[in-house]
């Protein structure tokens, strides 16, 4: 689960984003130092949100690379748990905690009074630099580290959990011990958010964490509202928020800006951070319900490029004082012994397929596996990427999926 994370350092011709950041900042922005406030303070109706909510009382975890407690924004806020990844870096290395201070800044420019807890469960690196052995020396043999970071967060008060990360590749695997982990963050009304991914809409396979139930997988959006191209498609995608020109910390002290549905996860774990110190007993289906609701729906309610539309956090902190009910709750199973279509033909099973069909099935078949072997060659492959920054291409802008 590598970001391999791109920033891009302010220089001249970004002047104008700049000072339009710090004019937003000095607006909404509490008096110690803070991450400079660009157009997604607009986009996400931040001002208004400020003035119903801060964040107070309210950890969200941030599962990343690692955040550098002192910087100037973040210093005083930050907790920092174990190292799950345990690649050997230590906090100081230039290759340390870039893309996670980058995130924890982001929650924290959205909720200033929030505390962040930092758990390490990816790292820095380009996913080229990476090799098997490296992969299997991080994870260990029966370790996760992402489940653990989870499982951690949520034994240790969090009450968000923010996950930039994620895979986009034609192999991407569920995973039972994650999703175990997630269901107890459920039980224990942690809500969970993941960024969709920086593959855009091509070769966007099923991208996890987003795609686990119970976690709101967030899109990006660029400064039109519409989908930043980076963005990946995704049938599961819940919400979206601002993705590009985010300037975030860095591990050095400073700032950098940069592009990715990481930022646009981070901005919407802050949102709800504000929605639950307006009302801590909101639950994850609440708070999803709460996001879906007051969002700026698309045309048609909803679709598979921005979920149910950009989040508006003044109207999420609102509508969180007095959510709808939440109806979830575990039922016990009382069907037959398998679980059945609705015509009672066991799943284990397959009707017969007819001739015609079997063999045009076949055929497809043949084609699409000499497409997919084709595409294994050309396509670099990890079992995590982190879903962050993307970098600026200039003819075809597909990240190499940070975090």
């Amino acid at each position: 689960m590598s970001p391999a994370v791109k920033f891009r350092t302010i220089r001249a011709t970004s002047t104008a984003v700049v000072l339009a950041g710090l004019l937003s900042t000095l607006a909404i922005a509490p008096a110690q130092a803070a991450t400079p406030v660009g157009w997604e303070g607009a986009a996400l109706n931040l001002s208004a949100a400020r003035q119903l909510s801060q964040g107070d009382g309210v950890t969200v975890a941030v599962l990343d690379s690692g955040v550098y407690a002192d910087h100037p924004a973040l210093k005083g806020k930050v907790t920092t748990g174990p190292d799950y990844f345990k690649d050997g870096l230590e906090a100081g290395d230039s290759e340390w905690g870039r893309h996670g201070t980058a995130m924890a800044s982001d929650v924290l420019k959205v909720a200033p009074k929030a505390k962040i807890l930092s758990v390490r469960v990816i790292d820095d690196k380009h996913e080229e630099e990476r090799t098997e052995e490296d992969l299997e020396e991080s994870f260990g043999k029966g370790n996760n580290p992402i489940a653990d970071g989870i499982n951690y967060a949520v034994e240790h008060g969090a009450d968000v959990i923010s996950m930039s990360l994620g895979s986009d590749d034609l192999f991407s695997s569920y995973d039972e011990d994650e999703a175990a982990a997630l269901a107890r963050a459920a039980r224990q009304g942690v809500t969970v958010l993941a960024s969709a991914g920086n593959a855009g809409d091509v070769l966007n396979g099923s991208s996890y964490p987003a795609g686990y139930a119970g976690v709101i997988a967030v899109a990006a959006t660029q400064q039109d509202g519409t989908r930043a191209d980076f963005s990946s498609v995704h049938t599961y995608n819940d919400v979206a928020a601002p993705g590009v020109d985010i300037i975030s910390a860095t591990n050095t002290g400073g700032y950098k800006q940069g592009d990715g549905t990481s930022p646009a996860c981070a901005l919407s774990a802050g949102v709800v951070a504000l929605m639950k110190a307006k009302n801590p007993k909101l639950t994850p289906a609440q708070v999803n319900d709460v996001l879906i609701a007051t969002a700026d729906r698309p045309a048609g309610g909803g679709n598979a490029l921005l979920g149910h539309g950009p989040i508006d956090a003044a109207a999420a902190v609102k509508a969180a004082a007095s959510p709808p009910a939440d109806k979830t709750a575990p039922v016990d199973y009382k069907g037959k012994e398998h679980l059945a279509t609705p015509d009672g033909t066991p799943k284990t099973t397959h009707p017969e397929m007819e001739q015609e069909v079997w063999l045009t099935g076949l055929v497809a078949g043949g084609v699409g596996l000499a497409l997919l072997a084709g595409g294994v060659l050309l396509v670099v492959s990890g079992r995590r990427k982190s879903a962050a920054q993307a970098p600026r291409v200039m003819h075809h802008p597909q990240g190499s999926f940070p975090g």
